[in-house]
């Protein structure tokens, strides 16, 4: 062993004269002998020495020239390489429409607390585009009863208003007597004074001359929004707004019109709940159903 690391010193001398001149080894001051500081080099040296001897030298360079460009890559600067994530471990956005097994995720203000008959109204009516005169009337007529109540409070009697007032045909209330108005105020289940039900009836009178010169209290509302659905993508509930100027628009002139207890408030709640702008919260489940609902065309029924 002595004898043969005796004849290679020599010969590993040589080939750092041959593949690394001075002027080379400023840039890369590396040396294919032992060292104890760098490892990678030091197995390169070892594969050396135990694949060369005294008879076989040209092969001996032959490996040495293979093995040049490896030993430059291993001292070069290597490239920053990314950590491999495998699909498992990897992150997956997890869906907006759902937070724990079973639970639909809903807009902030729906909470565990809710009453139910707010709940649903959430889910089924608040945001759906509607185009049916009635229909819309009932919405009108309960929004302006925030005046005076909260909506659960209001949803709560939505059966019996219905049933006092003609399933809100605009043109039956609008016919109703003084008689008919007292009848509805005395009635305790519907807790309304003289004068909101008096107002409500006043209200139906003024669509039905909407209807009679735009045709329908439908395509006179809807023309506000160019007869589209106004798509908002809120994500927090202080973004969502109490008030617009669209809305302030639209009350200025139904007021003109006759219409009472019909402020900006009021009538952006009104448009929230017959779904003329869409403001349920982006991660809201219902938020892409109602966006779909809005993207059909405009029906006048």
């Amino acid at each position: 062993m002595e004898k043969r690391t005796s004849v290679q010193e020599p010969w590993k001398l040589n080939l750092n004269q041959i593949f690394f001149p001075k002027h080379f080894k400023k840039v890369y001051p590396i040396s294919l002998q032992r060292s104890s500081s760098t490892s990678s080099l030091s197995s390169l040296s070892s594969s050396l020495s135990q694949n060369s001897d005294e008879s076989s030298l040209p092969d001996s360079l032959n490996l040495v020239d293979d093995n040049f460009s490896y030993a430059l890559h291993l001292i070069s600067p290597r490239p920053r390489r990314e950590t491999a994530v495998t699909t498992s471990t990897a992150y997956q956005p997890q869906s907006p429409q759902v937070t724990e097994p079973g639970l639909l995720k809903r807009c902030n203000w729906i909470t565990k607390n809710c009453d139910e008959v707010y709940m649903e109204f959430h889910d089924e009516c608040w945001g759906v585009p509607v185009y049916d005169d009635r229909k819309l009337f009932e919405l009108l007529t309960l929004s302006g009863l925030l005046i005076d109540y909260n909506w659960t409070e209001i949803l709560k009697r939505k059966e019996i208003l219905r049933q006092v007032f003609a399933g809100f045909d605009p043109n039956v209330v609008a016919k109703m007597e003084e008689k008919e108005i007292m009848e509805i105020a005395s009635n305790k289940e519907v807790s309304l004074a003289d004068c909101r039900v008096k107002c409500i009836v006043d209200n139906a009178k003024c669509m039905m001359k909407i209807v009679r010169e735009c045709g329908s209290f439908s395509s006179y509302i809807w023309g506000y929004v160019n007869y589209k659905p106004v798509i908002n993508r809120y994500r927090y509930p202080r973004d969502v707004p109490l008030r617009t100027p669209k809305a302030d628009t639209i009350s200025k002139d139904m007021i003109k019109r006759g219409f009472q207890f019909l402020g900006p408030v009021i009538v952006y709640s009104f448009i929230q709940a017959a779904g003329l702008t869409i403001d349920h919260l982006v991660d809201c489940y219902r938020h892409n159903e109602c966006v779909r609902l809005a993207e059909r065309p405009w029906r006048h029924l």
